[in-house]
């Protein structure tokens, strides 16, 4: 029986699943792909975070898992053939947790998943985040530089990065080559759930997610993970002449550590990530090297 369930990767400690714009716009037409191969999947809402990704999917248990599971072998692939890294997402679980058959539950879940962005302090509301459908629901302001049928079979490869002859000729894609999440986003059903962009902006407002980012006292990221990872290699070629984290010397990383704190306001656990270490790594470096 078809029922509403979130999914949820595993978050990455001491990686990234994005390390750059092309890696999200590559994600997101691997879900339009999955898409227009599984009609029996119905896409409600997703957004993909530098480390992890949340999927909110209408369909069999069995369908939606064979969604997910086809979406991060696809990724893991391309993953592979740019970064050279091997098994990238094999270990990456994903949790799926059955949605309350009512609206209100439903409300949450999706306000929780499109919260996600504000909530790492990215950006203000879900709408100004790309890499999701947090800018779908009630936007008749819907932009395609061109149509999936325009491409050849040449052009389409290069810039969708895939084969797949499932995508419907229509689709629209914008003017950096991704697939617009609202030619497959059930954005109707969104809507009439949420009635009205108010209500909608209420369950945001009082997301899990808004809630936390309400209560905590910690310095909350204002950089993406991505800017942070690109301007690594200069600020450790200025301070060390080196370019790569894993050739400092352990007092090095300290002070590497200690600047990209400084100068980007990352926490310990964005640090982790950008650098490849582990959390508890990245809070001993802070506290100053002891070796």
């Amino acid at each position: 029986m078809k029922r509403i369930y979130l999914l949820s990767t595993k978050h990455l400690e001491k990686a990234l699943w994005f390390r750059d714009n092309e890696d999200f716009r590559v994600a997101m037409n691997y879900i339009a792909v999955q898409a227009a191969k599984h009609p029996e999947v119905v896409v409600i809402a997703f957004v993909l975070m530098s480390n992890h990704c949340h999927f909110v999917l209408n369909g069999t248990r069995r369908d939606v898992i064979a969604f997910i599971t086809e979406f991060k072998r696809c990724y893991s692939l391309y993953y592979k053939k740019k970064y050279g890294v091997h098994e990238f997402l094999r270990e990456n679980d994903v949790h799926i947790e059955e949605a309350a058959d009512e609206y209100e539950a439903i409300e949450k879940v999706i306000a929780y998943v499109l919260d996600n962005p504000v909530a790492a302090n990215i950006c203000s509301h879900p709408s100004q985040y790309p890499w999701g459908t947090g800018n779908v629901y009630f936007n008749s302001n819907v932009k395609g530089a061109q149509r999936i049928g325009d491409l050849s079979a040449r052009a389409r490869l290069r810039i969708l990065h895939t084969e797949c002859k499932q995508l419907p000729k229509e689709w629209l894609i914008d003017e950096y080559g991704m697939i617009l999440p609202v030619n497959y986003t059930n954005i109707k059903y969104v809507e009439q759930t949420f009635k009205s962009p108010r209500r909608m902006s209420y369950f945001l407002q009082n997301s899990s997610k808004a809630m936390k980012r309400f209560e905590t006292t910690e310095n909350i990221t204002s950089f993406t993970d991505q800017t942070v990872l690109n301007c690594l290699p200069d600020l450790m070629r200025s301070c060390f002449q080196k370019t790569s984290f894993t050739n400092l010397n352990p007092k090095e990383q300290s002070e590497c550590v200690k600047q990209i704190r400084y100068r980007f306001s990352s926490d310990a656990t964005q640090i982790a990530r950008v650098c490849g270490i582990t959390y508890e790594e990245a809070a001993r470096l802070l506290d100053g090297f002891t070796g």
